[in-house]
């Protein structure tokens, strides 16, 4: 635009100058001038251009500016989905250790429970062993104070009235000390049979 205006100026100046010289600058200045002319449209066609082009740009930087944001905005999402997973599998962790020291504990509770009734178990079949050891002992004494109970049985069924009367004579009293160890032994024979608690 200033070119233009120069060189109407440069026209309008040397128009004063002299006719003939006049003509062969007028032919000089209207070269120049559509010189000039062409040069400012090439001028305005390339701002032109370039204006397009940093439209193009603005429209391109506004674009990327837009996707950038979006990237960031799904990075913030992703970010926030991510810390939610993690603290939700933090959680989920927690409560299977929970669960799992919950186990153990019962575990642990059963075992001993499980080695009390072992243990029970063990003392009852001690104390059934030494029942039954002590009912055999039992049932053998048993049978012998059976014996001897026989025997004495016996011999009170073979007493006679002499062995009556032999037994109460008063001088010698030989068959009287007789009968009274044999009672004596008899006794000591049911008294060694009697069973203990």
């Amino acid at each position: 635009m200033r070119i233009l205006t120069f060189t109407l100026a440069a026209v309008a100046a040397w128009s004063h100058l002299e006719p003939a010289r006049a003509d062969a600058e007028t032919d000089r200045l209207r070269d120049a001038l559509r010189s000039a002319t062409l040069q400012t449209r090439q001028l305005e066609d390339q701002r032109t251009a370039l204006q397009a082009k940093l439209a193009d740009a603005e429209r391109d930087k506004a674009a990327a500016k837009a996707q950038v944001d979006a990237a960031k905005a799904q990075v913030r999402q992703v970010e926030k989905q991510h810390r939610e997973a993690v603290d939700e599998f933090n959680k989920r962790l927690s409560e299977r250790d929970e669960t799992l020291e919950k186990w153990k504990a019962a575990y642990e509770e059963a075992a001993t429970v499980a080695r009390d009734k072992d243990a029970a178990r063990a003392r009852f079949e001690g104390e059934a062993n030494a029942y039954k050891a002590s009912t055999k002992g039992c049932v053998a004494k048993n049978d012998q104070m059976l014996k001897a109970g026989r025997e004495l049985l016996k011999q009170y069924k073979s007493v006679t009235i002499g062995d009556t009367i032999v037994a109460h004579e008063p001088m010698l009293g030989l068959r009287r000390v007789e009968i009274q160890n044999k009672i004596q032994d008899t006794g000591d024979t049911l008294l060694d049979q009697k069973a203990q608690p």
